[in-house]
């Protein structure tokens, strides 16, 4: 049976559930929030201790700005509300992307939740924030042709976002895209990827034990061929 550390997760269908329950797009990213806790939950009682989150990605400015405005209030919401369970629950919050470009306010926000739990060690929690796999790409270039040295696949981990974090075992995509979205593109080379019809806010504890059940049934080789 495959052993799991790390699940990314594609958080996808927000706009999609608002509509079903005909309220606005900002109540679906609210309940898509909510979920968080939930899939954070499930991640500890199943034994992984990385979960990454694509929450906002270099795309999304492309949105309307009332909804982008509503969105990065909702992160500062997040970022206040569940700080204490983040705290109770021994778990370190981290952020991958170019979060400088971030409003002020958010950014604020988001060092100070993760300044304050540096020194949990039961699990980590990664929200991608203004996130471009291809932008992760190029910033490690620069730095490295900044520093002059030899580019291997090793040398070149070292200068992504999070090079300590290992690769995602399992990236779930919800709402049925069948589509990366520019997300972890380097880390998600041999990842297993598990796709459900599933809206993200109606994505519960039975869903993600589904999907980790059906990674562990997977025939992983990363290139080889079975024994």
């Amino acid at each position: 049976m495959n052993q799991i550390n790390h699940v990314a997760i594609i958080m996808d269908g927000n706009g999609r559930w608002a509509e079903q329950h005909g309220l606005p797009k900002v109540a679906g990213h609210r309940q898509g929030a909510k979920q968080v806790s939930a899939a954070l939950e499930t991640a500890r009682e199943l034994g992984i201790k990385f979960l990454t989150l694509y929450a906002f990605s270099t795309e999304n400015w492309k949105r309307p700005l009332s909804e982008v405005n509503a969105l990065m209030g909702l992160l500062e919401e997040f970022l206040a509300e569940k700080l204490p369970e983040l705290m109770d629950k021994n778990v370190c919050l981290r952020t991958i992307g170019r979060t400088d470009g971030l409003p002020y306010p958010t950014r604020k926000a988001l060092l100070s939740a993760i300044a304050k739990t540096a020194n949990n060690t039961d699990g980590v929690l990664t929200l991608a924030l203004n996130y471009g796999g291809r932008s992760e790409i190029v910033d490690a270039v620069n730095k490295i042709t900044e520093t002059g040295v030899k580019i291997t696949e090793e040398t070149f981990r070292n200068f992504l976002y999070a090079p300590d974090i290992p690769d995602p075992d399992l990236l779930i995509r919800t709402s049925g895209e069948l589509r990366l979205s520019n997300f972890l593109l380097w880390q998600l080379s041999y990842s297993e990827i598990y796709v459900t019809d599933v809206l993200w806010p109606d994505f519960g504890r039975d869903d993600f034990v589904k999907a980790v059940e059906s990674f562990r049934q997977r025939d992983r080789r990363f290139g080889g061929r079975k024994k």
